[in-house]
């Protein structure tokens, strides 16, 4: 792929673009990434967050490494655009594994651990910025002040002039820039602990957007309705998840979900802190003889397509208007909920990421059946 792949990108018109394709933060936050767009002139740098640094994570890997033309389009086509510069921020362990194909796509200038944090003026084009491997610097504060020696306190990153991205919402910005494709489908890894204390093999699956979790144990060769009664599912990594409140064969997998994670109770009760937030990574083990560092594709027969990005940001963020009832038969990438009115709160376009039939329509979610097209 390249740049003319994308035609032109007008700056002014990128976060329209992203709230119509449903664009949000893939990476845990669910932000809305519309939101970040909007202040383009004041924006001169693109931060990549390639850290993942959830143990056994490897779908941002992944995807630099088989996509490494793709986002060398997309750099280039935002550098001719808007930006000054777009910095890649990984671990330097991950540098000859993964991120070689793109260091070459892009002819980058590359960074090392010592060098850091950088003079971003001295800087133009791709750059890439290679950390020691601390799970800290997954967080986006903590990475851009590693790579730039910029300290947020309560700012954002736009005002200074950033936009932080994850690797997976880059992708999609790709998909919608480059082919008009909105937000249908999500990769996600599912591991965790039986209850007889076996560890499950590690999983990463591309699957639509609201696939049950029950789906994904399915597709794991595990029965979701004998997990056991001390196991408990949560929504993340090990060293940052949420416990999921409702019936895994009841929740949809969201656009910011990049883990499925099965727990035991006690152990989560003694490592749970500050706004319910999970960390798992001391007392569990997560190291992989195998990890799975490819997807493997499940297409279910019903989804419960979640119509806001993340409830957790209360009022920040709105639940968007479905635009479908009972009963009605949707395409595949057929609009299910718009977003809406301005000052309401942050929210994007949601789409059916299957072709069937509506069979619920909640505040919050919308369930479609594939079987039930006709």
């Amino acid at each position: 792929m390249t740049s003319q792949r994308f035609g032109s990108v007008d700056p002014e018109n990128l976060s329209r673009t992203f709230q119509r394709a449903g664009l949000s933060g893939a990476g845990g936050s669910g932000f809305p990434t519309y939101a970040k767009w909007q202040r383009t002139d004041e924006t001169h740098s693109l931060l990549l967050n390639n850290q993942e640094s959830e143990p056994n994570c490897y779908v941002d890997k992944w995807l630099v490494d088989e996509y490494a033309d793709q986002f060398a389009a997309l750099f280039d086509v935002l550098l001719d655009s808007s930006l000054e510069r777009v910095i890649v921020g990984a671990k330097a362990t991950d540098r000859n594994p993964w991120l070689r194909s793109l260091e070459a796509a892009t002819e980058g200038t590359v960074y090392h651990p010592e060098d850091l944090p950088m003079d971003v003026d001295e800087t133009s084009g791709v750059v890439f910025a290679y950390s020691k491997d601390t799970y800290e610097c997954g967080m986006e504060n903590v990475l851009l002040q590693r790579v730039a020696d910029t300290i947020l306190g309560k700012d954002l990153p736009i005002d200074y002039g950033w936009i932080i991205q994850n690797t997976e919402t880059a992708y999609n910005m790709c998909q919608t820039l480059a082919h008009d494709e909105p937000v249908l489908r999500k990769f996600v890894h599912l591991d965790g602990y039986r209850s007889d204390g076996r560890r499950l093999s590690p999983q990463m699956f591309d699957v639509p957007v609201g696939t049950s979790v029950a789906a994904l144990f399915k597709a794991a060769g595990i029965d979701p309705d004998n997990l056991g009664k001390d196991r408990v599912i949560a929504d993340g990594g090990p060293g940052w998840c949420f416990k999921i409140q409702r019936p895994a064969d009841r929740y949809g997998i969201r656009k910011h979900t990049n883990c499925v994670l099965l727990l035991d109770e006690t152990t989560i009760a003694e490592h749970t802190y500050g706004n319910g937030r999970i960390d798992v990574r001391e007392p569990l083990n997560w190291s992989a003889d195998e990890p799975a560092t490819q997807p493997e594709t499940v297409d279910p027969d019903r989804v419960h397509v979640p119509i806001v990005t993340n409830e957790t940001y209360g009022e920040l963020v709105a639940e968007s208007e479905p635009t479908v009832e009972f009963g009605d038969l949707v395409d595949e990438g057929q609009v299910v909920a718009n977003p809406v009115e301005e000052g309401q709160g942050f929210s994007v376009t949601h789409h059916a990421p299957i072709a069937g039939q509506v069979s619920d329509v909640t505040p919050r979610e919308v369930e479609i059946r594939r079987e039930s097209r006709v």
